[in-house]
């Protein structure tokens, strides 16, 4: 259970990484420690007040076809960057394209994990 929190955490991390390295105006400032800082205080932001957004913003996302989960998202990150000193997103609207790309990077960094994980256990 501790494995797979440590690898999702790093595996998010590598995810913001790549983000702030893709996106003009995502920055980090100092370093490795700063950025697993950050995803650290992401992934709890998203654990405890994503869902109460989710839920509030249920029907806006069931009338635009799941199109408003993205501003949920965009918004999760600018609260992340707003709590930390080590973030920048640099507006809302870069926020919205920030986070769906760490949630993309995220979600192909995790398929990758696990076939590969998949591939060494049947061997």
């Amino acid at each position: 259970m501790l494995r797979y929190l440590v690898i999702a955490w790093l595996i998010l991390a590598a995810a913001i990484a790549v983000t702030a390295a893709l996106v003009p105006s995502v920055e980090i400032d100092g370093g490795v420690f700063p950025l697993l800082g950050v995803a650290l205080l992401f992934a709890v932001v998203n654990a405890l007040i994503g869902p109460v957004l989710r839920l509030i913003s249920l029907p806006l996302t069931v009338a635009t076809f799941g199109l408003f989960a993205l501003v949920v998202n965009g918004a999760l990150l600018a609260l992340t960057a707003g709590l930390s000193d080590a973030l920048d997103v640099g507006g809302f609207f870069n926020a919205m394209v920030a986070a769906v790309l760490i949630s993309l990077l995220t979600w192909l960094i995790t398929f990758g994990v696990g076939t590969v994980a998949a591939r060494a256990s049947t061997r």
